[in-house]
């Protein structure tokens, strides 16, 4: 079948309208996908230095050793951890969260991710 001369170019001009919107997709799946990364990963973290936190009752060292081994991804600052209470004592519960801040595909604003743990001090 023979195209007619004024059809020239119709699909550049398709595809023209259409890349914006599959890049677009693109770039949001990406991000939402790292997001989502880096959520598990302080969700980990934070599980991972509750546990050291009430097993041995220490909460600034080794539970920030652990948080910084199990979250390679994500550059923890202690200022970014929570531990509540300060001292475990046996029957008490332990809370450890992680707040995050994550700029998604560097547009400016972070949003603030969160990874929560807790346990029961000594076991």
């Amino acid at each position: 079948m023979r195209t007619r001369e004024r059809d020239r170019g119709a699909s550049a001009v398709e595809f023209a309208l259409v890349a914006p919107v599959l890049v677009a997709l693109l770039l949001g799946i990406t991000a939402f996908g790292h997001a989502f990364h880096v959520q598990s990963v302080l969700s980990n973290a934070a599980r991972d230095g509750v546990r050291i936190m009430a097993l041995s009752d220490d909460s600034d060292e080794a539970s920030e050793t652990a948080i910084s081994s199990a979250s390679p991804s994500a550059s923890v600052a202690s200022s970014q951890i929570t531990v509540s209470p300060s001292s475990c004592e046996a029957g008490d519960t332990a809370t450890l969260v992680i707040r995050y801040p994550l700029e998604l595909l560097g547009l400016g604003t972070p949003i603030t991710l969160t990874g929560k743990g807790t346990m029961r001090c000594n076991g």
